[in-house]
């Protein structure tokens, strides 16, 4: 009796074996596939691994993006800003004007037109020599000024050695109808 009891152990010893075999071959199988670089979760990982760096670049480059937009942006605001407080001089200095009334002749008939103003000519003069402002209108004299330094710029040479000079956003209406253009 201990003869058959020790062959059914190994008969029972041998199946596990077996057994385990087995499935330590559907174990290896099943990683081979999963491992695949082509078609298992190798692949997967290998292609988001890919993606992961293409994003990164494109990450990198729309921050540089953002950062040039954000300089150029802050730039044309700090402009707009400086725009707006000569705009708002210009503002308060045009509602200090007094306000003239047209003077008319006693003798002069109310039916006869004004006489036509010389800054509504067809074909605008342009002075020969630079125009000279009374120095009691600062508004004129300085549009004097930036005409005389865009004339300059033009021909090449910068007056007063001011290399950097930003060219004024507007002209006043008196310097374009007066003759006095950019």
């Amino acid at each position: 009796m201990d003869q058959i009891v020790t062959l059914v152990s190994d008969i029972l010893l041998g199946a596990g074996a077996l057994g385990a075999a087995v499935y330590c071959g559907v174990l290896a199988q099943r990683l081979k596939r999963f491992n695949n670089l082509e078609n298992g979760v190798g692949g997967a990982v290998a292609l988001l691994s890919a993606q992961v760096d293409d994003m990164t670049r494109t990450l990198d480059l729309a921050r540089k993006a953002a950062g040039h937009s954000s300089e150029t942006l802050t730039a044309l605001t700090e402009r707009a800003e400086a725009a707006a407080r000569k705009l708002e001089l210009m503002l308060a200095a045009l509602n200090d004007l007094p306000d003239v009334a047209p003077s008319v002749a006693p003798d002069a008939a109310p039916d006869a037109a004004p006489a036509a103003e010389p800054h509504m000519a067809a074909e605008p003069v342009a002075p020969a020599a630079p125009v000279s402002v009374p120095a009691a209108d600062p508004e004129a004299a300085q549009d004097a000024a930036w005409v005389a330094a865009a004339a300059a710029a033009e021909d090449g040479a910068v007056p007063g050695g001011a290399q950097d000079a930003e060219p004024p956003l507007f002209l006043s209406r008196r310097a374009r109808v007066g003759g006095v253009t950019r």
